[in-house]
């Protein structure tokens, strides 16, 4: 048997090899009781504008920091201003379908928060916080690989963790196997029954190889050939969003779809990560249109269709939004921002305590801005997710998750 043959199955393969099979629960099978929320973890690369899609309009400095770039202050029946969200803060209003989720009580905002280690490097600043271990790297595990290996609850679901992507989130890094998966259609083949069938028999004949030299390759195609079996019977090309739910084109929304369908088919989701990227404003960042404006536009209108979608089972699903650093508190001479420090971050889902902007805010003021001019972090953004793994996940084992760090709970989130 040729081996090679396998290369012609684009995502056939787990992007981990299972070595070691650590049961664990989210959505499961009927006959398991679920043990806390679906997380969904999207990551923003390139590090968002914080203040200008969270505006402190509040704070004077804000305008005197920004005076070509800020979003003008919130005006009753104009679409080009800020949405006012609780008389200090205001929303940019490319997100305006995420403000009647604001107001009852599904979304919550955590400004003023970040990693503490001070990098402006994309590399280590992704780094440190996918790894949950700010300016070490000690651990080449990921934060929610962690989560999963510490809490045994009884998922044996091949689909317990996945990378809507074409490399696997660092966040997933860990003993527990997990996929990356561009798609559904095309990890089966683009649901072309032959070629489905004909993968099954390559990998059955794979896995069945008494001879094989690398045990971990059979465990891999036995692994490869369950999932493929699974998602045959999630057909993407048919699927139809619940609620009126219409998705805007777009990767980062296909993706977000394509986790909902999962999370609705119970085939043991547990963890999902979706990237968007394209957050490097540096240049022509604009106001309320532009390149922030159009990115903002497809965060927003996506997660508000994937909510939607969703509809009861918002209850057990827990959105975070979360990206390596803010931008710099003054505006450049490109019309843009460069790299700086503390930013914003969603919480999304019907376990949270919504309808509030939480955090210390450490105001725009010279003398209160970190070196070299960045809005300071209040709020270290494990605090936020440590909370999550513990009241929505039902994982105690935050020391494990977050090795030699001792979070402060913010009451963001109900207890599952």
């Amino acid at each position: 048997m040729n081996l090679a043959n396998l290369t012609q199955y684009p995502g056939a393969l787990p992007a981990r090899l299972p070595w070691e099979r650590m049961p664990r629960l989210a959505f499961a099978p009927a006959s398991q009781a679920p043990h806390g929320d679906v997380i969904v973890c999207i990551f923003q690369r390139g590090g968002i504008d914080g203040l200008n899609v969270v505006i402190p309009t509040f704070d004077a400095n804000y305008h005197k920091l920004r005076p070509t770039i800020a979003i003008p202050d919130p005006k009753s029946g104009d679409p080009k201003t800020a949405i006012d969200l609780d008389g200090r803060f205001s929303l940019h209003p490319a997100l305006a379908k995420l403000k009647p989720l604001y107001d009852d009580g599904a979304l919550a905002i955590a400004h003023a928060c970040g990693s503490p280690d001070p990098t402006h490097s994309h590399f280590d600043a992704m780094d440190y916080m996918e790894r949950g271990t700010p300016g070490a790297h000690t651990l080449t595990t990921g934060w929610l690989a962690r989560h999963l290996a510490s809490l045994d609850n009884g998922n044996k679901s091949q689909l317990r963790a996945v990378g809507i992507s074409t490399m696997l989130q660092s966040s997933l890094h860990g003993e527990i196997p997990a996929i990356a998966l561009r798609s559904i259609a095309d990890f089966h083949l683009r649901a072309q029954p032959k070629n489905i069938e004909s993968l099954q028999k390559t990998l059955s004949a794979l896995y069945a190889l008494p001879a094989i030299s690398n045990p971990g390759l059979s465990n891999a195609a036995q692994e490869a050939l369950d999932i493929s079996q699974i998602l045959t019977k999630v057909n993407a090309s048919v699927y139809k969003p619940a609620n009126g739910a219409t998705y805007p084109a777009g990767d980062f929304a296909k993706g977000l779809q394509q986790v909902a369908q999962l999370i609705k088919a119970e085939v043991g989701l547990e963890v999902a990560c979706v990237d968007i990227g394209g957050w490097d404003t540096h240049a022509n960042e604009g106001t309320t249109d532009g390149t922030l404006a159009r990115l903002l536009t497809d965060l927003g209108d996506s997660l508000a269709a994937f909510y939607t979608d969703l509809g009861n089972k918002t209850k057990n699903v827990i959105v975070v939004t979360m990206s390596e650093f803010g931008r710099r508190a003054h505006e450049n001479g490109s019309g843009g921002t460069d790299h700086g420090h503390a930013n914003v971050m969603f919480l999304l889902g019907g376990g949270v305590s919504g309808g509030k902007v939480y955090g210390d805010w450490p105001t725009l003021a010279p003398d209160k801005l970190a070196a070299p001019g960045d809005l300071a972090v209040t709020t270290d953004y494990r605090d936020i997710l440590a909370e999550v793994v513990s009241k929505r996940l039902n994982n105690p084992k935050l020391d494990q998750v977050f090795p030699n760090y001792t979070p402060n709970m913010r009451g963001l989130f109900i207890q599952a």
